[in-house]
């Protein structure tokens, strides 16, 4: 009876952690696909730290990512520039998917918070 009680217990501790696992390892696998898809499709003009102190950055007036303008704009603002595009920023719809440019987001606000 005592073996019973044990698996009764363990069973859903162990189901737990095997669960918080998956959830932590496809949460540090998307930040890592968003770092890696920011560092190929943004980083060129907005620069890794996302100042955009690069020299296309600087001689189209890139905004940086902490900015006070960048920061107000609403996350459905951000998707929807780099989906379609804005003035000369090109449009990744046909490039990066919906979830993609979600995590590009994110990303991004976390460049902004490091600052």
């Amino acid at each position: 009876m005592a073996k019973t009680r044990i698996g009764t217990v363990l069973r859903p501790a162990l189901l737990a952690t095997v669960l918080t696992a998956i959830v932590l390892w496809g949460t540090m696998a998307a930040a890592q696909d968003a770092a890696s898809n920011y560092k190929a499709k943004c980083a060129m003009c907005h620069g890794a730290d996302g100042k955009g102190d690069t020299p296309i950055g600087k001689k189209m007036g890139i905004h940086d990512f902490a900015s006070a303008e960048v920061q107000k704009a609403s996350d459905a603002d951000l998707i929807a520039i780099i989906t379609k595009g804005k003035n000369k920023m090109p449009a990744y719809e046909n490039k990066l998917s919906a979830a993609q440019i979600k995590e590009i987001v994110a990303f991004i606000r976390s460049l902004a918070k490091g600052k």
